[in-house]
């Protein structure tokens, strides 16, 4: 990439970016929904377990909003802010063996001290920290249930790691003996409906960010007025 290439790059990023921290609708979401013949064609194609979790997800709530030949995605859906479900499987050995084809996303902000703790408790926890978001990705809704609500128990100091792990097999064991488990069935705790955004510090000062504040200026200038970077 040419060097002014890569400084209108910056600008245009710099200019993005001070558009949605001014104005918000940094994130959109697809409200209308797929054709569910056009999913059930994609879907036939799929390995056994990314069927039988797309099937059970569409149960639950209805056609996907986006449907492409990898996964199929719902906004809003329930308790979550996404739903995904892939047809590539991930193997995963925690608590048991299984394949992971459905990952669920919330708004969270997870305290920076636990980001290791969390990273022992499970591998199929993601956390975004810039996104301000967590997601469970396992191999049913009531593993991805019991995964966040572990994992807030964690964020909130009331368990660690180890025993994070112990009660996740405690309460899944006790699901899939259609015994009470209340962490598997639905999300104990409020969780944030505002954005919950990290977007971190300004480090680089110098004379390079000082010609990009310019670039950027120059295409802020006229549209959003006294919105200029200084």
């Amino acid at each position: 990439m040419e060097q002014e290439e890569k400084w209108k790059t910056a600008a245009i990023s710099m200019a993005s970016d001070l558009k949605v921290q001014t104005f918000g609708e940094a994130e959109k979401i697809t409200q209308t929904v797929e054709d569910m013949e056009k999913v059930q064609t994609i879907i036939n194609d799929w390995n056994a377990m990314s069927k039988k979790s797309a099937n059970l997800t569409i149960e639950q709530y209805g056609p996907p909003n986006e449907a492409i030949p990898s996964r199929l995605i719902w906004y809003n859906n329930g308790p979550w802010k996404r739903t995904i479900v892939y047809r590539d499987e991930i193997p995963h050995d925690f608590p048991q063996p299984h394949t992971d084809v459905i990952e669920q996303v919330i708004n969270y902000k997870v305290p920076k001290e636990m980001f290791n703790e969390l990273a022992k408790f499970d591998g199929s926890l993601i956390v975004e920290k810039t996104r301000g978001e967590v997601s469970s990705r396992c191999d049913m809704e009531a593993a991805n249930f019991t995964a966040i609500n572990v994992m807030h128990d964690i964020c909130t100091g009331k368990l660690n790691a180890e025993k994070g792990r112990d009660l996740l097999c405690d309460v899944m064991s006790a699901h899939m003996m259609n015994k009470p488990a209340p962490y598997a069935e639905k999300l104990q705790f409020n969780v944030p409906t505002e954005k919950t955004f990290d977007t971190d510090k300004v480090m680089i000062v110098d004379e390079m960010v000082e010609q990009a504040i310019e670039k950027v200026n120059d295409i802020v200038d006229g549209s959003m007025g006294d919105n200029r970077l200084h």
